[in-house]
């Protein structure tokens, strides 16, 4: 399907269609071509990605695949009633998961300097207003069924702690408010390229691939902290240590002003664990999805004081200079016992 593709809009006799990192690719020589579906993008998305990605292999960013030029010069093609990109991988690497704080540093670093204004991706800015929005919408959904009997057990584990995280939530959105009243951000605070979700396997488990469909411009704490928030629910009793190697090897090569760090605390706090999991449970088509999802909300509610005590520590746990930065925590975070 794809090798007919790739011939007919950027004249490429392709060799043999593979699967790889979950893509669709084509493998010519020593050259990777991924085929990714760009329904979702806007051409001036599209466009901006691909500025953002040759703009970051010029600066030395090996793993970053280019966009392909279809033969009518865009950056992306039609076929079979779909929009799709081509990115060509020309170096392929295996990951290394040593240092990663320190390559995203330098990943946000050389984000940082994009000599364009990046507005399509753009998310500066944009958290209290998503994060209101997600609040308002699943309180919504609260409140027309807090009168009904619950359907099942999740549902009414739903209604009973619905208002608990929705607690934390309007916390989090406080301190995020309160961060950009109290505090000036400085140089180290603009915008730079970041993912979506930054997790441990966000460039690749085989091959080193930084996916630009991945991409958005924000403040680098959005990376920071997706990636503590997925390690610390991937095994909340042995996680602390990587965390803590993983912020010390970002600060061998980014700076972290207090701006930095409470946008991160902010970010952190914010229960999109949860938010996630009663979203995709009532999306969720498959029986198997759904006791899955039923799972993980009874784990979250079985470590919700753990979680408590984790947050009410993470300056400590990452050596953050609490007193000399006045990095606060909320009062009712502040109250917990420590480790």
């Amino acid at each position: 399907m794809f090798e007919k593709m790739l011939k007919e809009n950027y004249g490429i006799k392709a060799g043999t269609e593979i699967e790889l990192e979950g893509y669709r690719a084509i493998q010519k020589e020593n050259s990777l071509y991924l085929i990714m579906q760009a329904n979702h993008l806007k051409e001036q998305e599209i466009s901006e990605l691909s500025r953002i990605a040759l703009q970051l292999q010029s600066f030395g960013d090996r793993e970053v695949p280019l966009f392909l030029k279809s033969q009518n010069e865009r950056e992306y093609c039609e076929w079979e009633n779909n929009r799709y990109s081509v990115l060509q991988c020309s170096r392929l690497a295996e990951p290394d998961l040593v240092k990663t704080g320190r390559k995203l540093a330098k990943f946000h670093l050389r984000g940082r300097h994009i000599p364009f204004q990046v507005t399509g991706i753009n998310r500066i800015g944009q958290w209290k207003q998503l994060w209101e929005q997600r609040v308002d919408q699943m309180e919504k959904v609260w409140n027309e069924r807090i009168f009904q009997e619950p359907e099942n057990g999740f549902e009414r584990m739903f209604l009973d702690s619905f208002p608990y995280y929705m607690g934390i939530a309007e916390n989090s959105i406080q301190y995020l408010v309160d961060t950009e009243l109290d505090l000036l951000p400085q140089e180290s605070d603009s915008g730079a390229v970041c993912h979506e979700r930054f997790t441990r396997s966000a460039w690749g488990t085989r091959y080193l691939i930084k996916n630009p469909f991945d991409w958005v411009f924000d403040h680098p704490g959005r990376d920071l902290a997706e990636w503590v928030r997925e390690h610390y629910f991937r095994n909340i009793q042995t996680s602390h240590p990587e965390i803590r190697v993983f912020m010390s090897e970002y600060r061998t090569a980014g700076k972290l002003t207090p701006f930095s760090w409470r946008l991160l605390y902010a970010r952190l706090m914010f229960p999109l664990h949860y938010f996630e999991c009663i979203e995709n449970y009532y999306m969720a088509v498959s029986e198997q999805a759904r006791n899955e999802l039923d799972d993980s909300l009874k784990k979250f509610l079985n470590q919700s004081s753990e979680h408590e005590r984790f947050l009410s520590t993470f300056y400590q746990l990452c050596d953050a200079p609490v007193r000399t930065m006045k990095l606060p925590v909320p009062g009712w975070l502040a109250k917990q016992p420590v480790y």
